[in-house]
């Protein structure tokens, strides 16, 4: 165990990365409306996950490139490459702006929850003061600039939330027999379908496989580590599928339609379950929502370095202009409460497009012998990567489709 956590890469990171309170809220309402009985999708998500997000490490650590560098040099077609940039520009960088105000704002909810919802007058709006504070502590963080920094603190966060998630679940006293078997069978209750595509859809995420093969590249240099890697990057997406359906879990335990968030499933565990279940699962809320508020300016810094050939050191100065943009943005509109629903279905409909093309073009990449030489895709690991390609174009449709209404 002592030897695992001095090895331990940007695993945990990734699994940071996808629990946000987007993720949260998505497993809340699985358990609400379907109890233990979508489970199942989430195992199916972690197989999905691990598969996608070995590859992207391993090819960060035998090319020593991140992945939309990899994407610009070996995409020969100008016309093709020009668009493959302008599409994971749009979807990541835009896209991680859009959403980064909700991974503020869910941060701050958790603690809200538990200390209130302190505001200051200001121009005739009142502004709420906690997602300041959390966007400071982003800010610090990634400003500082080193990677072992930003990997202890994501580490610490990410067991903080794995703890309290846990354990709200195990107050609630769940049926072991129950998830066990949920866990395995798979189940289609009525109106579950677009549950389950958003259960998965929330935890394969394009985003995490640029920030993966970046992070691996800095974590590790020989195809040696390739072993490490792929262990740290089990542990942590499995553990991160577990908080997710401890989630689940805690959400069946209360049986009602007034559950929309994961505030409301505090307030309601509460009166059933004591002010531990409260304080638990506030804090796993505020522990995912800052997470993801540094994950995801991260991870558009990286792409669009890595898409304009700039520097991608953490502490150069074009690297901060883009993580500082993005984290500027989420916090003014987290704090006045602004929703641009125009730039999110933008950011919907170009991150449709992005994770059947980034899975593609990955499964293409992984068995190119110039790029990967003996480390190249198995047999298995094809068939795995297809099924799951297959699995990608169907999510990317749901999202586009979702956007113009038409399922």
């Amino acid at each position: 165990m002592k030897n695992w956590f001095r090895n331990i890469g940007p695993g945990p990171l990734v699994a940071a990365a996808f629990i946000g309170p987007g993720t949260v809220t998505v497993c809340t309402l699985a358990g609400v409306n379907f109890g233990y009985a979508l489970l199942w999708a989430m195992v199916l998500s972690v197989l999905a996950t691990i598969v996608l997000q070995e590859m992207a490490a391993r090819l960060g650590i035998i090319s020593q490139k991140g992945l939309s560098q990899v994407i610009s040099e070996e995409i020969k077609n100008p016309v093709l490459r020009g668009l493959a940039i302008g599409l994971m520009l749009s979807a990541i960088v835009v896209g991680n702006a859009a959403y980064e105000a909700g991974n503020i704002s869910g941060g701050a909810l958790g603690l809200e929850t538990l200390i209130g919802h302190p505001t200051i007058h200001l121009y005739g709006l009142d502004i709420s003061v906690i997602p300041w504070i959390l966007s400071s502590l982003a800010f610090v963080l990634l400003y500082i600039g080193k990677y072992k920094v930003l990997e202890r603190v994501l580490v610490g966060l990410v067991i903080l939330m794995s703890l309290a998630f846990l354990s709200t679940a195990l107050l609630t006293k769940p049926n072991i027999l129950d998830v066990l078997q949920n866990m395995v069978i798979p189940k289609f209750p009525e109106e579950s379908i677009l549950t389950i595509v958003a259960l998965i859809g929330t935890t394969v995420v394009p985003y995490n496989l640029f920030l993966h093969a970046s992070l691996a590249k800095t974590k590790w240099k020989t195809s040696s580590d390739i072993g490490l890697a792929r262990k740290d990057t089990v542990l942590a997406v499995v553990l991160g599928g577990v908080v997710s359906m401890c989630i689940i879990i805690s959400a069946a335990a209360i049986k009602t339609e007034s559950i929309a968030n994961a505030a409301d499933l505090a307030k309601g565990l509460e009166p059933l379950f004591g002010i531990n279940a409260k304080f638990f699962l506030s804090l796993g809320l505020f522990a995912a929502g800052i997470t993801s508020a540094i994950t995801a300016p991260l991870a558009a810094a990286y792409v669009a370095t890595g898409c304009l050939g700039w520097d991608t050191n953490l502490k150069s100065s074009r690297f901060r202009a883009v993580w500082m943009f993005i984290l500027v943005l989420g916090v003014i509109f987290s704090s006045i409460g602004f929703k641009s629903i125009e730039i999110i279905k933008f950011a919907q409909v170009a991150n449709g497009l992005l994770l059947p093309i980034i899975a593609g073009f990955l499964l293409w990449v992984m068995n190119k012998a110039s790029v990967l030489g003996t480390h190249r895709n198995s047999k298995i690991q094809n068939l795995f990567g297809l099924i799951i390609l297959v699995i990608t174009i169907f999510l990317g449709l749901k999202g586009i489709l979702s956007v113009f209404k038409l399922i």
